[in-house]
Parts: structure tokens; sequence; C-alpha cells
């Protein structure tokens, strides 16, 4: 059980006061989500921390599993009932923010519901992506984390952790900076507890952060010295490519000795983008520059003349790795897009049954009916 805590201190302000009041009028109470298992969300309020569940309205009426409870949520509770021992989930409040992934795969697709995203953290307000400087160091991955932070509309801010084991520490700096103009980068390890004075700054009372990364780079053990306490499991990553063993297996918000929260999150290392294309425009600022410098507006960067993006890259201004970066990115942002756009679908169908038909009449000019 939590000690008696306030509203406030678990992030509650005026935004979501307004969005509480007609849940108040009713004699509803609010409390946070600060665990999720499986059908069951352990809430906190000024109280105390229980397990709730959601009503039967509220199962029956969600069209998606984004709508059910998520880690970071506000949720309205029902009013005491003396026939029931745990409390009632009637609503969630809407989101300021949502950190997301895409339902690439039918596993993270709700039962009978509509394909949809991934809620990993509800109304953040800062992303610390955790990168370890050992191995298994990404600059890829680093790009799409930043896309999805910037997507949901969260503060990002890219820590390096195990300086300790670090063999070209300000080379990796460098590249990291590159492809995050202006966003915080923290050189730290967590291990040894270094670098803790810079990353504090980010952690202000009151703010909700989520550590995202891969499993292996160190974000249990970052969770455990920030708490002053072990209160993650941590194992050692594997020897012949540094990769880590998935340790944390679920999504759980902490209250840090300082007053700011902090949500951990287990290891992810395939992230489908979810989200507008915004995410990926801010992640990708410098090719975006070069495009507009573009010819033709709607310059796919392949063969069209006047490419000032092929310009960049021929005169090494642009590596080509982040390039390719860019356009997978995009590639898997129009497919979701097609995916979840009626319209967009029976487009994309249209375009596939006529370049079948197209087909199907040149082998029959070239080869007759009989070899169709």
């Amino acid at each position: 059980m939590a000690e008696q805590t306030t509203l406030a201190a678990l992030g509650w302000d005026g935004w979501f006061a307004r969005a509480f009041e007609e849940h108040r009028r009713l004699g509803r109470t609010a409390a946070r989500v600060i665990a999720v298992h499986k059908d069951t969300a352990i809430v906190r309020d000024e109280v105390s921390d229980r397990s709730a569940f959601v009503s039967g309205r509220f199962r029956h009426e969600a069209l998606a599993s984004s709508e059910f409870p998520a880690v970071g949520d506000w949720v309205a509770l029902e009013p005491s009932d003396a026939t029931t021992s745990d409390p009632v989930i009637a609503a969630v409040l809407p989101r300021r923010s949502a950190i997301r992934r895409s339902a690439g795969d039918a596993s993270r697709r709700g039962g009978g519901r509509l394909a949809d995203d991934q809620v990993m953290a509800a109304n953040v307000d800062v992303a610390l992506i955790v990168a370890g400087l050992d191995a298994d160091f990404n600059l890829r991955r680093l790009e799409r984390y930043l896309a999805v932070a910037w997507a949901s509309e969260v503060t990002p801010v890219l820590i390096l952790n195990k300086t300790d084991i670090a063999d070209d520490l300000e080379g990796r700096r460098i590249a990291v900076e590159a492809i995050a103009p202006g966003v915080p980068v923290i050189s730290m390890s967590a291990r040894e507890g270094t670098g803790l004075e810079t990353l504090h700054g980010h952690l202000r009372p009151g703010q909700t952060t989520v550590v995202l990364g891969s499993s292996g780079v160190g974000k249990s053990t970052l969770l455990n010295t920030l708490l002053g306490e072990r209160r993650q499991a941590t194992r050692e990553v594997r020897g012949d490519d540094a990769r880590g063993r998935h340790t944390t297996t679920h999504r759980e918000l902490f209250a840090l000795p300082g007053g700011a929260l902090l949500i951990d999150t287990p290891g992810i290392r395939s992230l489908e983008v979810a989200g507008a294309d915004e995410g990926v425009r801010a992640a990708f600022d410098d090719v975006e520059q070069l495009a507009l410098g573009c010819r033709f507006t709607d310059c796919g960067h392949e063969s069209e003349p006047g490419c000032a993006v092929r310009l960049a890259l021929l005169e090494g201004r642009l590596e080509r790795a982040r390039l390719e970066a860019f356009r997978k990115l995009g590639r898997e942002l129009a497919h979701q897009t097609r995916r979840e756009d009626p319209v967009a679908a029976a487009e994309e169908r249209r375009r596939w049954k006529q370049i079948h038909k197209a087909v199907g009449r040149q082998m029959v000019d070239k080869y007759g009916e009989e070899r169709r």
C-alpha cells in the first residue's frame, strides 16, 4: 500500500480537473493507473493503491483496445459499493499525450475489436530514450524512438548509458547529436551513478517521464539508481552480441524521491512508428530541410531531376543510412494510413487490381489467350 498522497503529486492539474467535472457531479472519484495486469488495473488515489476493473458497460462500448486503461491514465471510479471490494472504472479521462506503438501484428490487437495502436504510456511529459554504449548501439533504432516521441507530442531526452564501458564516447555522442539536433543528450553510467546530476534537471515534481529503450540498455538499473533501492530485477547482457534479456515484464509508474513520476517499460527491439507523420518529420528535420530545395514538391528523392536530397548525398552532407531510414519510416506510415483509412485502402486495392489487369492483357498479347 502506498503512503497517503495527493492527486497533485500524481500529476493532477486543472486540465484533468476540467475533464473530470461531469464525473465529479456523478459522485465518482479520480485515480491514476500505475500498472496494468491483463484485465486488472492497479490504481492510486489519495487513499491507497487498489486493484480495479472496468465496468461491464465500459467493456461493451469500447471499440478498440487503446480505449482501455493504460499506465499513466487518469480514470473515474464509481462510488464505493458495499457489495464489492474492488473499485469499478467507469471511464478513462481524455489523454493529454500518449506514447504509442503501431499494432503491426495480430498479437497486439484486441480480439474482436478494431486493429489498433498499443498505448505504452499515457499523459507523459518527457521521454527518456536510453541507448547503451556497448556493441548493441544503434542509431537507426534511436531515430525510431525519436519519431515516436515527437509524434506523441512528448519532449525527448537521449540518455547514453554505460559510459563506464564505452570505447568511443565522444564519437558516438557526436553521431547522436547529428541525428537529434536540439535534443538534450546526457552521457552517464546508471550502474556507477555518474551523470545523474544532469538527468535530475529533467525530472520535475508532478511531471511524468517514461523510460524507453531496447532490452539491455540499462533502463531497470537506471530506475533502481533513481529510486535509491532495488525495485526492478536486472540481468547481464549476452556476451556475443551485447543484447539484453527482458527483465521488466510490464509497465509501471513509480514515484521518485524528488517528486517526479517515472514509467518503466519493457525493452522493445522492433518498434513500428504510430501516429501522425509529424513525428517522422521532426526526427528527420535535416532531411526535411534539404527537401525544401528540391525542384518538385512531391519529390521522392529517387531519380527526379533537381533533387536536393540526392545532391546532399553525393556531396557527403547526408549519410545514405539516414536517408534509407527516412524512406523506410515513410513507407511504414503510408502502409499504416492505408490500413486505417478505408478510402485509402480501397484506392490501394483499386490500383493493384488495375496493375493485375494490365499484366493479364500483356500476357494475352504476347502469348495468346491459352497462356494467360
